[in-house]
């Protein structure tokens, strides 16, 4: 048997408000990997900006630690030298961006900022494919929320 929903990004909402908090932040985890897997390339760069302003010290640190084990150069903690050195990560560039989002979405999450309130800006930006393989996920961690893990 199916679920129907008017569309996937209703179906993730729903699921994300059935599940605790442990399984809702891990569905907000793949809702952002997705809409990073989906930035256009020419704006890759300056999405990488953005989410980096928002990063605090230890955040830079750490994003600066992952950039030293791909040996693009000594890096430092400095949102302009990981910015300028973005490029040079050829095709580990989407992974940077979403260690960075990731690492900007627990910091708002530390700040109060529910996962209902990262759906809303995120869900509307994903393709309707992004969004029906997410269901699926969804469904999975609904299941795995619901048969008594620890959360």
């Amino acid at each position: 048997m199916d679920l129907v929903f008017i569309n996937p990004q209703d179906a993730i909402r729903v699921i994300s408000e059935s599940v605790g908090r442990e399984a809702r932040r891990q569905l907000v985890g793949e809702v952002v990997r997705a809409w990073v897997d989906e930035i256009p390339e020419p704006e890759l760069v300056g999405q990488y900006a953005k989410t980096l302003a928002d990063l605090d010290e230890d955040d830079l640190s750490m994003l600066a630690a992952w950039h030293a084990s791909l040996e693009v150069g000594q890096p430092i903690a400095n949102r302009e030298f990981l910015v300028r050195v973005f490029p040079a990560l050829g095709e580990h560039r989407r992974e940077a961006m979403k260690i960075a989002a990731g690492f900007r979405g627990e910091d708002a999450f530390d700040a109060g900022v529910g996962e209902e309130q990262a759906l809303r800006a995120i869900l509307p930006h994903l393709s309707t494919e992004s969004a029906t393989l997410i269901v699926q996920e969804a469904v999975e961690l609904y299941c795995w929320d619901r048969l008594g893990s620890e959360n």
